[in-house]
């Protein structure tokens, strides 16, 4: 009877604690959230068999890791370089016709694996991949090249299907108001080119909540 008592206590407080963290789904999980998830999983199971421990103690232990869950999610919300530490950056794995050997390696992700995510994505001919990125998730997100790239009902409706503009990876220089200066250099701007720009477009860094810029130089701008 105990036991059972223990174990909907647990589910109960469990369940307030994923509440107020809020919702993710598993495949979005990033590797913080896994060790959070995990260990607060063994303290409910420890709880619920061991009848030496004090319920209080587990309920206690639960509470302390769901406090520091939301603390640190909140943080990570407002400062981008605490949301890197926890979550990590986005690992570009193939780009410009060439895989990332120095990344893959870094990601202890094999050349096959990724061809075999490509596949499960829909790409099986490698010529047609554009850029491959391993998300903080551990997913990993594919670009196909313009030709390859699917028809939308758009193109089919103006007929502009050989002539239109294919999407391309998109750079993210600005990130509530932090500039990523890696991210400049990997869409081969400078830093004279964005101070330029700002100063054409009256444009106060802090004021910007997301600047990209795709390889055909196109601009998109959200500010406060």
């Amino acid at each position: 009877m105990e036991t059972i008592i223990r174990a909907v206590t647990m589910f109960i407080v469990l369940f307030i604690i994923v509440k107020i963290l809020g919702k993710k789904q598993i495949k979005n999980l990033t590797l913080y959230d896994y060790v959070l998830s995990i260990t607060m999983g063994s303290i409910a199971a420890d709880s619920i068999v061991s009848l030496d421990t004090p319920l209080k103690d587990g309920i206690l232990a639960l509470v302390v890791f769901g406090i520091i869950g939301y603390v640190t999610s909140l943080i990570s919300y407002h400062s981008h370089t605490v949301e890197e530490v926890m979550d990590g950056e986005p690992l570009i794995l193939f780009e410009n016709n060439n895989f990332n050997y120095a990344n893959l390696e870094s990601a202890k992700l094999s050349v096959t694996k990724l061809l075999e995510n490509c596949r499960l994505k829909g790409c099986f001919d490698i010529n047609e991949l554009d850029c491959a990125v391993l998300e903080p998730s551990g997913d990993i997100s594919i670009l196909l090249k313009g030709n390859s790239q699917p028809v939308t009902s758009n193109d089919l409706k103006n007929n502009i299907q050989k002539n239109r503009k294919k999407q391309t990876l998109n750079y993210s220089l600005v990130v509530d108001g932090i500039l990523n200066r890696d991210e400049l250099k990997k869409a081969k701007k400078t830093i004279t080119w964005f101070k330029t720009y700002l100063k054409d477009n009256k444009l106060k860094l802090e004021n910007i909540t997301l600047l990209t810029i795709d390889k055909n130089n196109k601009v998109t701008l959200f500010s406060k």
